[in-house]
This record gives C-alpha cells, sequence and structure tokens, in this order.
C-alpha cells in the first residue's frame, strides 16, 4: 500500500523544513510527497528544491499564477499515485508513526473510505502544547456537518474514494478541508484513531488564524448548504433549507447550539451499540 501526502503550498518556506523532516522520519517508508507550490513570491521554492533535490519520493509542480488553496489542493490529487491520500499543510508536521497508524486501520478495516486521529496544536516553533479538545468520535450520518468542528487533522482517505465524488471545490480559498471531508463521509465509514498523529502550528499567518476567521466562517457555511443540498436533507431541526446560500448565519442557525447538542447525544448512544 502506497501513502501519499499531499502538501498545498504558499509562502511557507520558512517553516517547510519541519514539515520536511517530519516526512523523512516516518517509520512507514512507501510514501511519496506531492507538493503543488501557488505561485509563490518569497524563497519558498528554492527552499524546497534545496531540500528535497536528491529524494525521489518528493515531486514539486507549480502553479503559474496564485490560484487558492481549492484549486491548489484539487491539483495535488492529479498527481497523487498512493491507495491512500491526505493533506499535509507545509507549515505543520507529523508525528514519526503517523503514515504507520494510519496504514494499519486501512488494512485491518479495509471496508473504511477514511481515518482521522487528533492533533497536537504547538507554538510558532512547533513546540507541543495541548492537544486540540474538540476531536471526537463521531458517527457519520447524513445529518452529519462536522459543525461544531469535531475532527479535522490527520485525516487520510482512500484516493478511489475521492474520485467518486466531484472533489474538492477548486473555487474554495477556505473551508476546503470540510469540503473534503464531507464529501468523503457519503461514500463509507470513518475510523477515529484517538491519539494525536499530528502537529497543528499556530502562528499569525496561518490561513485559519483571527483575520481570516469571518470569511472562513463564510465559506464554512456555504459548504454546510451545498452538502444538506447534495444529500436531499429539506429540513434541520423542523426547519426548511433554503434553496440558495444567501446569508452564513441562516445556515448555522439550522444547527444551533441545543441542535448540536441532542444530536452529539443520540451520536453517542449510536456510537456505544455499534462498537
Amino acid at each position: 500500500m502506497k501513502f501519499s501526502i499531499l502538501i498545498a503550498h504558499y509562502n511557507n518556506g520558512k517553516y517547510f523544513k519541519d514539515c520536511y523532516n517530519s516526512l523523512i522520519s516516518q517509520t512507514f517508508q512507501n510514501w511519496e510527497a506531492i507538493i503543488v507550490d501557488d505561485a509563490s513570491t518569497d524563497n519558498s521554492v528554492e527552499i524546497i528544491e534545496s531540500l528535497t533535490k536528491n529524494d525521489p519520493r518528493f515531486k514539486t509542480y507549480y502553479n503559474s499564477t496564485n490560484q487558492g488553496c481549492g484549486f491548489t489542493k484539487r491539483e495535488c490529487m492529479k498527481y497523487a499515485n498512493g491507495e491512500i491520500c491526505a493533506y499535509l499543510d507545509p507549515d505543520d508536521a507529523l508525528y514519526p508513526e503517523a503514515l504507520e497508524k494510519i496504514v494499519h486501520e486501512f488494512t485491518l478495516k479495509n471496508h473504511i473510505v477514511a481515518s482521522y486521529s487528533q492533533m497536537m496544536l504547538c507554538n510558532d516553533t512547533l513546540i507541543p502544547d495541548k492537544i486540540f479538545a474538540s476531536t471526537k468520535q463521531i458517527y457519520n450520518d447524513r445529518y452529519f456537518f462536522n459543525c461544531p468542528i469535531q475532527f479535522a487533522h490527520f485525516f487520510a482517505f482512500k484516493k478511489e474514494t475521492y474520485f467518486k465524488t466531484s472533489g474538492i471545490n477548486p473555487e474554495l480559498k477556505s473551508a476546503v478541508d470540510q469540503d473534503l471531508y464531507l464529501k468523503i463521509l457519503e461514500h463509507g465509514d470513518v475510523r477515529y484513531i484517538k491519539e494525536p498523529l499530528y502537529f497543528y502550528r499556530l502562528h499569525a499567518k496561518g490561513i485559519s488564524q483571527q483575520s481570516a476567521k469571518q470569511s472562513a466562517k463564510d465559506s464554512f457555511a456555504k459548504v454546510i448548504h451545498e452538502t444538506m443540498k447534495r444529500r436531499g436533507v429539506a429540513r434541520i431541526n423542523n426547519q426548511k433549507v433554503p434553496d440558495t446560500y444567501d446569508n452564513p448565519q441562516e445556515i448555522f442557525q439550522l444547527l444551533d447550539y441545543q441542535t448540536n447538542k441532542i444530536h452529539r447525544l443520540f451520536n453517542k448512544i449510536k456510537v456505544t451499540l455499534k462498537h
């Protein structure tokens, strides 16, 4: 089984060495790293090429102009050769045994389409701080929209499953991972690994940080609405799902705290019965 690590890169050269070192330190050896650079304006390309030039497992491709996160992550999938794929942000890193443990899950439970783990939140220099507390065991059904966030990194999926979907929306600038998760989960079961396998770096320029949060929230609402329509969900909590996406607050009101609290309890009961 081959593992494709997908890296959509833009102006993260100063952090890439940590990402690179975490890959070459993996206990599982049958992997490739697909890097697509989104027309970086710093010295990122030189740094990446200097580090990876003598290792054929790293394959680098380039957007001629800056296209954004959705487009670039979609491009990564064009070049993936592995049966299992996962995205790794260039400013983050993996635990040494991350790939081995993910592959083990797919080997033991070949019916699953995806697997995800906890992630470790780190400071700007990648020093671990604490495990991201919101990652949970989910029960996957048509009413699961990952809102509030119950899983994130490290998410690995079967390549064949990805190509059964419409793929990542290339127009998205944020909430790209949510778009991927929800599409993949429509095609089968997911396995939760209750331990951190991913180092998530918190820094001022991160795409998910404070300055981009409102834009991310708007994109997330749009992704949820598209998911509802794709799954044929007409009503949530006795409220009609709007035919068109106009207002993010309208979507989040459908998924208010009480609704999600009840749904999470329902999921917990189902998970207990299932296992």
